[in-house]
């Protein structure tokens, strides 16, 4: 594996394999950077490589003709983007893009196979982490039709905050809009009472969380849900 000032965050899923087992996925991995906006792969077509996010991470959006993508997943250190290689499937059906820049460990869709046999602790994590994936993106689409913008804004930044490791990144009203599936005119309002709580500074894309206790006061209740829903099945 190819290293340059390795992260001290570790891939979650990596990091309960046995010994043995994560030092051969280790070896055939590639540490990599992955920058704000980058494409990891299109809908529908071929997927060379599956990523381990480290601390970096990636939105999954649903893309439908005539409207901008909308978010339905996110996959920072806990998880994995990929899983439909354990499926047989070798295209995500997802468009995915980095939101947050960082690190990844990447693997090519071939050597990953490889390490897919049925007697491996591997497999059986990431077949764990398929039902979270399906939790998540149920729950997104549930949060989007019932749930008011500043509490899903509220709900989104607390997931980010989770996964950047860090109370900053960078992000703009139109992207927001996309993921979240309103105009950007409403983001403006709900990013601008956040911050009037004192709970966000946000400048020219760039969000600094300051009260993580305010953001999950004002969110909605998907966010404790999806963070049971991993527990459930990844028990600390």
């Amino acid at each position: 594996m190819s290293e340059f000032s390795r992260p001290t965050v570790d891939n979650r899923l990596i990091a309960v394999l046995p010994r043995a087992e994560r030092e051969r996925l280790l070896n055939d991995c590639d540490l990599t950077r992955i920058t704000f906006g980058q494409v990891l792969c299109e809908a529908n077509a071929p997927m060379p490589f599956a990523y381990f996010p480290l601390d970096g991470f990636v939105s999954l959006f649903v893309t439908v003709v005539g409207h901008p993508p909308m978010e339905v997943g996110l996959i920072g250190d806990e998880g994995m983007l990929g899983t439909n290689f354990v499926l047989g499937v070798p295209r995500s059906a997802l468009l995915a893009v980095v939101q947050g820049h960082g690190s990844t460990l990447r693997i090519s869709a071939a050597r990953l196979r490889q390490h897919l046999k049925p007697q491996s602790k591997l497999l059986r994590l990431i077949k764990r982490y398929i039902q979270v994936q399906i939790a998540q993106q149920a729950r997104v689409v549930a949060c989007t039709h019932f749930h008011e913008t500043e509490a899903r804004l509220s709900r989104w930044l607390l997931m980010s905050h989770d996964r950047a490791h860090s109370d900053q990144f960078h992000l703009t009203h139109q992207f927001l809009g996309d993921m979240l599936g309103v105009q950007r005119g409403a983001v403006t309002l709900a990013a601008g009472d956040l911050q009037r709580r004192g709970l966000i500074r946000y400048t020219r894309g760039n969000i600094e969380v300051l009260s993580r206790i305010g953001l999950e006061a004002m969110s909605c209740d998907c966010y404790a849900a999806m963070t049971s829903d991993y527990a459930r099945q990844f028990p600390a």
